[in-house]
């Protein structure tokens, strides 16, 4: 039976908290990075610690309207930002757009910072931005279709969508189970909900420490989520989880995360 909380609400609070407790995404970049990228050396990442294609920008970022969708934690804005691009960072957490407005004030950057769900930027207006940098975080969202409509709404045409996103296969197996024993078993279903499938003592315990709760969202919904929303892919990448975050019951038979650039036709037909 699924539990009924908001997840967004939720996962406001618990991203806050993983802030306070220093989660790998919420370390902000350094002078050496942002220096490095002002001279025209810089990556940034959508799945896991894999650069992303740089052809995948289409061009240079400086002087483009970007906007980091869902992408707090003072890491990918202000590398953006310092090469040049017209960042605005876009999340649900207050404590995550503090880090990126922490390192824009430090380092002379502008970057503008707005709070809200990655489902709905009615805050923005169509057609503002040239690219949407959206890496692996709508595992947080309860509906990611509404998030492909909203990010083609906001882009101009021609404009691009960069998105990573967790393979759905993840998802199906017992993964306490595996981190517990090393042991794979299958036992869920894609669509998956924490809230729904998990059993209450295994969701209670997610609560106590505080950590989000994750949704894992079939393909059709990611990838056909985007076609259907007007866009056209035109790059794929996949890729392991790196050394440095948790390895699953996938490791070393399926690729974990999943990117994608898409592009918003000049005209829709």
């Amino acid at each position: 039976m699924a539990v009924k909380i908001d997840a967004v609400s939720y996962n406001r609070e618990a991203w806050d908290r993983q802030v306070a407790e220093d989660n790998m995404w919420t370390r902000p970049v350094g002078a050496d990075v942002l220096d490095a990228a002002r001279r025209g050396d810089w990556s940034v990442v959508l799945i896991s610690t894999r650069p992303t294609p740089r052809d995948w920008f289409g061009g240079d970022v400086a002087g483009r309207d970007l906007l980091c969708l869902a992408s707090g934690g003072g890491q990918q804005g202000p590398v953006l930002a310092a090469a040049g691009a017209r960042v605005t960072v876009f999340d649900n957490s207050p404590a995550q757009l503090a880090r990126d407005r922490g390192v824009s004030d430090e380092h002379g950057l502008e970057i503008e910072t707005i709070q809200g769900d990655m489902a709905d930027l009615s805050a923005i207006e169509d057609a503002s931005f040239d690219l949407v940098f959206h890496p692996v975080s709508n595992v947080f969202a309860a509906d990611v279709r509404p998030i492909w409509r909203e990010a083609f709404r906001v882009l101009r045409p021609g404009g691009r969508l960069l998105a990573g996103f967790m393979n759905p296969a993840v998802y199906i197996f017992d993964n306490d189970l595996f981190e517990d024993t090393g042991e794979r078993v299958v036992r869920y279903a894609v669509p998956y909900s924490d809230l729904r499938d998990l059993p209450p003592e295994g969701l209670a315990v997610r609560r106590e420490r505080g950590e989000p709760v994750e949704f894992g969202h079939s393909l059709a919904d990611q990838i056909g989520g985007q076609l259907a929303a007007g866009f056209q892919i035109i790059g794929f990448d996949e890729c392991h989880r790196s050394g440095a975050e948790w390895r699953g019951p996938l490791r070393d038979y399926l690729c974990e995360y999943i990117a994608t650039c898409a592009v918003k036709p000049a005209t829709r037909s």
